[in-house]
């Protein structure tokens, strides 16, 4: 057996995680700065009257999912490629929500999608609107009930070979759609260390094939922003950003300012009036608290 081996960490506690290596499930002591979906250098403990390891480094991550505020930046999880945002219209998620999922998603490098959940229910006017605006981004959008088990196929056909983590407001159904899909109950399930059951908020990698796994960590619905740079916002609304590098002047504030294009196409309606709004509020108001 080789001194060193290679994983992934799929359970995160607090100073302990669960890392997969091959079909072995091994129990780690883990190092500052490691999270679910991370790859990592394990070496065992021998003299351990348990299997035991000790993570002893961590490899180069492709992308990382975090918590972005000025105070702190808190990790969520790594090597993550898409995010799946669920939309619902009860209860209901606002544009703000949306678009600050779409603002991690593409700072962080990850590619976001949307589910619209509940398709059982009748939708207003309002939310089919609200749909069709990030559908006329461009933005994959893949319409299912999780509960009913509508458009399941569909959408697992999309997440092949993907390592996706779910975000929704209570109620969107994010539990429900982790469960139908991995075919477990993740609310009454046990961790998988040797501890029991725990009470506090676990990250979990689950896996629906060999090259298909969705991250479940619990907590992540309220999202700051204030981390990201003012300066950057903007690439997190693709239309506007586009927009903008054909205003005027460089230092164009997209507010009142001669020679505009982002203005100009707010006027004419080629630019959603919420999501130009949510652009400056993000940079203007969020950035600016303390």
């Amino acid at each position: 057996m080789e001194k060193v081996q290679t994983g992934i960490v799929i359970e995160f506690y607090s100073n302990t995680c669960l890392v997969k290596v091959g079909k072995e499930l091994i129990p780690c002591i883990a190092i500052k700065d490691v999270v679910v979906g991370d790859i990592v250098s394990i070496e065992r403990i021998s003299d351990s009257k348990e299997k035991k390891a000790k993570i002893v480094s961590r490899k180069k991550r492709v992308s990382l999912l975090s918590r972005r505020a000025k105070q702190k930046n808190k990790a969520i999880a790594a090597n993550v490629s898409h995010i799946g945002i669920l939309v619902t219209e009860e209860p209901k998620t606002s544009y703000e929500f949306v678009d600050k999922w779409l603002l991690t998603a593409n700072l962080s490098g990850i590619l976001p999608f949307i589910i619209e959940n509940k398709v059982d229910l009748n939708s207003s006017d309002e939310f089919k609107e609200k749909i069709k605006v990030y559908s006329d981004l461009g933005i994959k959008i893949i319409s299912i009930s999780a509960k009913e088990r509508t458009n399941l196929k569909k959408l697992i056909e999309y997440l092949d070979n993907k390592k996706i983590i779910f975000v929704g407001n209570s109620g969107a159904g994010k539990s429900t759609l982790t469960s139908a899909l991995i075919n477990k109950n993740i609310k009454t399930s046990a961790l998988s260390n040797n501890q029991g059951v725990h009470t506090t908020s676990v990250s979990t990698m689950y896996e629906i094939n060999m090259n298909t796994h969705i991250i479940d960590s619990p907590g992540v619905r309220d999202l700051p922003i204030s981390g990201w740079e003012k300066d950057n916002i903007i690439k997190g609304f693709d239309e506007i950003f586009e927009l903008s590098k054909y205003c005027k002047f460089r230092n164009c504030k997209h507010l009142k300012d001669k020679g505009c294009a982002v203005v100009e196409n707010l006027k004419i309606h080629k630019i959603n009036t919420t999501r130009y709004n949510n652009f400056i509020k993000f940079r203007d108001e969020e950035l600016n608290e303390e």
